[in-house]
């Protein structure tokens, strides 16, 4: 079976999201869309370089960042859902942990709930039962404030794995179905660089355990462990892993830089 994020469909081949952040304080990005003018014109040219899905998210969860109120959050990501479902029919993913912000963002025009606490919230879990929508679910060791305090795992992926598979099960006694899930093994949250090493090399053990894979590394930490790159130099990084992510068979990558892994991606559809 097929799953369908709105006109997208996971057919086999990997698609490019694009990351918009309507935060002050994201890792890379905060601040830059903060404002409705600069949130208005970088959607149009995400969409533009070729977006097939565009993730909003409205509460930063770099390492030590702290959680912003239900309001707040509101406030941030519902104006630029609905700028985007006004000028494109192209899908949009609401990126929260917050079950009150997922339900509003879906009443707004979202298709798909990002949430990087991974289905850890019963509320969260009943209100994706409820909308019947796809879900992404990313693993987290521990929360954006301590994750990055000694992570640890005995066997990185099996671990991942296992906690994924467990938030499926969960997931599936509420009412949602596994082919509605996307997993998504979080590169960077509660991972040292050679956690997230591991993962990236070991991609395809995760095809098939839903309905897709996604691969979160855009301008992630560890490229600049590995290439000594500032966040704001990490392009080839993030295309390296992107492209990783595309041999391996994922179905999403979630980027910042579009119109680059836009082009990457194509030629690893057309050479696979």
């Amino acid at each position: 079976m097929v799953l369908s994020l709105g006109k997208l469909k996971l057919d086999g081949k990997c698609h490019v999201m694009g990351i918009l952040n309507v935060t002050p304080d994201s890792f890379y990005d905060g601040g830059w869309h903060f404002d409705s003018v600069s949130t208005q014109k970088r959607v149009e040219e995400m969409i533009t370089e070729g977006a097939e899905i565009i993730d909003i998210g409205g509460e930063s969860t770099r390492p030590g960042s702290k959680s912003v109120s239900v309001e707040e959050e509101l406030e941030r990501v519902i104006p630029a859902i609905e700028f985007l479902k006004n000028i494109s029919d192209i899908p949009i993913s609401i990126d929260t942990q917050k079950a009150e912000v997922a339900r509003k963002a879906v009443e707004a025009g979202a298709c798909v709930v990002n949430d990087v606490g991974g289905l850890r919230n019963n509320d969260m879990i009943s209100t994706i039962a409820e909308l019947q929508i796809p879900v992404i679910i990313m693993h987290m060791q521990g929360t954006p404030e301590n994750m990055q305090t000694n992570p640890h795992y005995d066997d990185t992926v099996r671990d991942i794995k296992d906690w994924l598979e467990g938030r499926i099960k969960a997931a599936e006694m509420a009412g949602i179905k596994r082919s509605n899930i996307i997993v998504d093994p979080g590169i960077g949250f509660g991972k040292n660089l050679k956690h997230n090493l591991e993962i990236l090399g070991s991609l395809g053990e995760l095809k098939d355990m839903a309905g897709g894979v996604l691969l979160g590394a855009s301008r992630k930490s560890f490229i600049g462990f590995l290439t000594g790159a500032e966040d704001s130099d990490r392009l080839t990084g993030s295309l390296t892993a992107a492209m990783m992510g595309a041999t391996a068979g994922v179905d999403l990558v979630r980027v910042h830089d579009v119109k680059e892994t836009k082009k990457a991606i194509k030629a690893i559809n057309t050479l696979t």
